[in-house]
């Protein structure tokens, strides 16, 4: 495979695990203690959030078979 096709499985990996955790940490956890979303929005928030956490780790595994 070309080495492009790694860089951007790379980029795509880092992008879903950054995400996931600005979605887990800051939407789910600390927006909900200073009142800005309620705890419906925090739930989705961290669902989502785990759910690209996730997606980011196959994302990490399918970079690592096209190698």
């Amino acid at each position: 495979m070309p080495p492009i096709f790694k860089a951007l499985a790379t980029i795509t990996a880092w992008f879903l695990f950054i995400w996931g955790l600005i979605l887990a940490v800051f939407d789910g956890l600390v927006l909900p203690l200073i009142g800005q979303i309620s705890m419906t929005e925090a739930y989705v928030a961290t669902g989502l959030g785990i759910a690209s956490l996730i997606l980011s780790v196959v994302a990490m595994k399918l970079r690592k078979t096209l190698q």
